[in-house]
């Protein structure tokens, strides 16, 4: 004899799959604001770095005579350390300005090379400019 008020009841549901889609547009949400996220933190270290290097290589040309071979030098050693920026499909250009009298201009272009081949950013492009006074005796 069946049991009073037992039904028979369907282990479907009119809801199946649900849960499958909307787990997986919340994970291709989570994994493209985690690569922004990435992006925006490497772009402030290789913006601090860039900075950092800038007026590293203004001081050292500041402290010399200023020709040519100071200024090659400090750009050789700024490039040793940014090296990662042109081998990694970036790119660096430093302009120098040593014909004032009292200051002396470093101005340095850096692209920096994205996580994703092919995908650019708009916070990739660092320009620092370092205004040095030349270390001289008065």
């Amino acid at each position: 004899m069946p049991v009073a008020g037992s039904r028979a009841t369907s282990t479907r549901s009119a809801e199946a799959g649900v849960g499958l889609l909307s787990s997986i547009v919340g994970v291709t949400v989570f994994v493209v604001l985690l690569l922004f996220a990435v992006q925006l933190a490497l772009n402030l270290y290789a913006t601090s770095v860039v900075t950092t290097v800038t007026y590293d290589a203004a001081r050292q040309v500041a402290g010399s005579d200023g020709g040519p071979l100071a200024t090659a030098a400090a750009e050789a050693r700024a490039r040793e350390l940014l090296g990662r920026f042109e081998s990694g499909g970036g790119s660096l250009r430093f302009e120098w300005d040593t014909s004032r009298e009292d200051v002396l201009l470093l101005e340095v272009f850096a692209e920096r090379p994205s996580l994703l081949a092919g995908v650019r950013f708009p916070f990739q492009h660092v320009d620092r400019t370092a205004v040095v006074r030349w270390e001289r005796p008065r």
